[in-house]
């Protein structure tokens, strides 16, 4: 059988950190916030059935719904009928802020689009990529030189390469989910 590592994910009091190296600082500062560890507020994954590594997954993207205020999302079409527009405008009903990143157009949904994420002059939380898994990893390096703490790869987006990078880079990564359905989902359950 074949198998792939898992990246080792540590939850404290609610906040989830994936990868330690890169998340070294933070985990001890968090662990001095909490007078040390306890065994149950602190967990590695271990991916072997895969059940625990899915929790650990659904705490993240919860922690990245509930403190993430503004979203940039690459590739957002001006065109309603396409998923980024969709996706951008439900984002901006639920009440987060969401800036446009599109060479192409000069507005979509009512906000200024920027050329690129280093043209961006305010602070992004998460960068919500709508593009093709070649176009990848240049948005990644763009997020890890602004400091943007999470990447976000849209369904059918997969770039495993640019994930493992942006993790050891110390960024939050969800890769091949819909923010929308998963947003909608936790709502539905009473989690958001």
């Amino acid at each position: 059988m074949v198998g792939r590592l898992a990246t080792p994910t540590i939850v404290i009091d609610g906040q989830v950190f994936v990868g330690f190296a890169a998340n070294r600082a933070k985990i001890e500062a968090a662990l001095k916030g909490t007078g040390g560890p306890r065994p149950a507020a602190v967990s590695l994954t271990e991916g072997a059935d895969g059940g625990s590594e899915r929790d650990d997954e659904e705490r993240l993207i919860i922690q990245i719904l509930k403190e993430s205020k503004t979203i940039a999302v690459v590739g957002l079409s001006p065109d309603p009928s396409r998923p980024s527009h969709g996706v951008a405008r439900y984002l901006m009903e639920q009440g987060y802020r969401v800036i446009p990143v599109n060479p192409m157009v000069k507005q979509v949904l009512g906000h200024e689009s920027y050329p690129d994420l280093a043209a961006v002059p305010e602070k992004i939380d998460v960068v919500d990529i709508f593009r093709s898994p070649e176009h990848v990893p240049p948005i990644v390096e763009a997020a890890i030189a602004k400091g943007i703490p999470t990447v976000w790869m849209q369904e059918g987006v997969v770039h495993q390469e640019a994930a493992r990078r942006a993790r050891e880079a110390g960024l939050r990564v969800v890769m091949d989910r819909c923010m929308m359905k998963e947003h909608l989902s936790l709502k539905h359950e009473g989690k958001l």
